[in-house]
């Protein structure tokens, strides 16, 4: 009798298999990698709200409460957001030096790690703003007529306060609008979404993203070198107005005094 031929696989058999096999792979991948990685995110965020409060304990909760909920001396942070925390602190504006109307900016005292993890403690407290992405706030890509309108945009919402170039301005009861040449984009970006001190809060429902991203290009714009300027004194940026009426103002009292001076001389004259 002859034997039974043993069966031959196809060519193709190996491959099938093989495809099983990374497509099993990549199952058990989707079903346990991201399970892994949500649970080291959640045990560092733990960790950095854990460190944060440390952190809060010992510089914030004098003024802000043991808690966040405020004390005469200083507003409560329950629902504030990220956001405010990282603009505050990472522009040297908290913690305060001593009370006053306003927190001006100054050297930070906390460095970026443990601005995050103030950041993440008081986030814990209650719902708000978190710190924006790179991609929320980078004005890469944006053309000139975009520019232009983050320019229209500035005058329309900002200007009254900071001037029509960022340069700031006076308030009252001694509070000012801050210069903003200089400012990071993130925290121009952060100012916008979490109204500081005595800033109105443009968050995405007022202001979308892209209108702040518009705003932020057009001050990294016509505070930068390549800015047209007709020249003279800036005199704050309230353009050629304010210069005519300040030498007009200084021409002026220059006539009045040669005026007195020779009515003086004349009286003097007189007499003699």
């Amino acid at each position: 009798m002859k034997k039974l031929s043993a069966r031959r696989r196809h060519p193709l058999a190996a491959i099938v298999v093989l495809l099983f096999a990374l497509a099993a792979t990549g199952g058990l991948y989707a079903a346990f990698a991201p399970a892994g990685e949500a649970k080291a995110e959640k045990s560092n965020q733990s960790l950095d709200i854990k460190e944060g409060k440390k952190l809060y304990a010992v510089g914030c909760n004098s003024c802000h409460g043991t808690g966040g909920q405020g004390t005469s001396d200083g507003p409560s942070l329950v629902g504030v957001g990220a956001a405010a925390v990282d603009f505050q602190v990472g522009t040297g504006r908290m913690p305060m030096q001593a009370p006053g109307v306003q927190a001006p900016a100054k050297p930070k005292v906390y460095n970026d790690e443990e601005t995050r993890q103030l950041a993440a403690y008081v986030a814990s407290l209650g719902a708000g703003p978190a710190v924006p992405g790179k991609e929320q706030y980078s004005t890469e890509g944006l053309d000139n007529e975009e520019i232009a309108a983050g320019g229209d945009l500035f005058r329309q919402n900002c200007a009254q306060c900071h001037n029509f170039t960022g340069e700031g301005g006076a308030l009252t009861k001694g509070k000012y609008a801050p210069a903003l040449d200089g400012v990071s984009p993130k925290h121009i970006y952060e100012a916008m979404e979490t109204g500081p001190q005595n800033m109105p809060a443009f968050p995405d429902t007022v202001m979308p993203e892209k209108e702040k991203r518009q705003i932020i290009a057009y001050l990294e714009k016509v505070n930068s070198s390549e800015s047209e300027s007709p020249g003279g004194f800036g005199l704050g940026g309230f353009g050629p107005v304010s210069e005519g009426m300040f030498a007009w103002t200084i021409v002026l009292a220059i006539l009045i005094g040669i005026t007195v001076w020779i009515a003086a001389r004349n009286a003097k004259a007189r007499k003699s």
